[in-house]
C-alpha cells in the first residue's frame, strides 16, 4: 500500500462516517462530498480516469450541490437537535454489523479469487468523449433536459407560497 493510498482511503472513510455520526445536516451533506472527492482521487490512482472525473463531475459537482440546495431550501430554519445520536442508534448499529457480517461472508465463500482477472480496456477518455458527442449526442441532451427539469420540480416544490395578508 502506498501513501496516497493510505491518505485518500483514511479521507474517504472518515468523511463517510462523519456524514453518518453528523446532526447538522449541512455538515453531513459538505461530508459526503469529501467521500466522493477521496472515492474519485481512488478512481483516478487506479488509472480508471473517465470514472475519476464523473465522480468529480456528476457527484461532487452535481448531486452533491444539489443536497446542499435541498437542505437550505427546505429545512434553511430549522435548529440542529442537542443529542448526538438518535433514539434509534443501538437498531441501526446492529442492522450495520449483520449487514457487514453477511456481505464479508458472502465475499470470503465467493468464486471471485479463482477467476482470471479481465483484460484491460483499450478505450481512453477521449474516446468515450468522442463517442458522447457524436454517437450518443441525443441521449446525453435528453437525459441534460431531465435533469434540468426535475431540478426545476423540485425547485418548485421546495418554494414556499406566502400566506397574505
Amino acid at each position: 500500500m502506498t501513501l496516497p493510498f493510505i491518505i485518500l482511503s483514511v479521507l474517504t472513510i472518515g468523511a463517510a462516517v462523519a456524514a453518518m455520526t453528523l446532526r447538522n445536516l449541512v455538515h453531513c451533506a459538505l461530508a459526503v462530498a469529501a467521500a466522493f472527492g477521496g472515492l474519485a482521487g481512488l478512481y483516478l490512482q487506479l488509472d480508471a480516469q473517465f470514472v475519476g472525473f464523473a465522480q468529480i463531475l456528476v457527484y461532487i459537482g452535481a448531486v452533491a450541490i444539489l443536497i446542499v440546495f435541498a437542505i437550505l431550501l427546505t429545512r434553511g430554519g430549522e435548529a440542529p437537535e442537542k443529542s448526538v445520536f438518535s433514539a434509534t442508534w443501538l437498531t441501526g448499529a446492529t442492522v450495520a454489523v449483520v449487514v457487514f457480517g453477511v456481505l464479508a461472508w458472502t465475499i470470503v465463500k465467493s468464486l471471485i479469487g479463482e477467476r482470471e482477472p479481465a483484460q484491460t480496456a483499450d478505450a481512453t477518455v477521449k474516446q468515450i468523449g468522442d463517442a458522447l458527442m457524436t454517437k450518443y449526442v441525443l441521449p446525453l441532451e435528453v437525459v441534460g433536459l431531465l435533469l434540468t427539469a426535475a431540478l426545476i420540480g423540485a425547485v418548485i416544490i421546495a418554494m414556499r407560497d406566502e400566506v397574505k395578508k
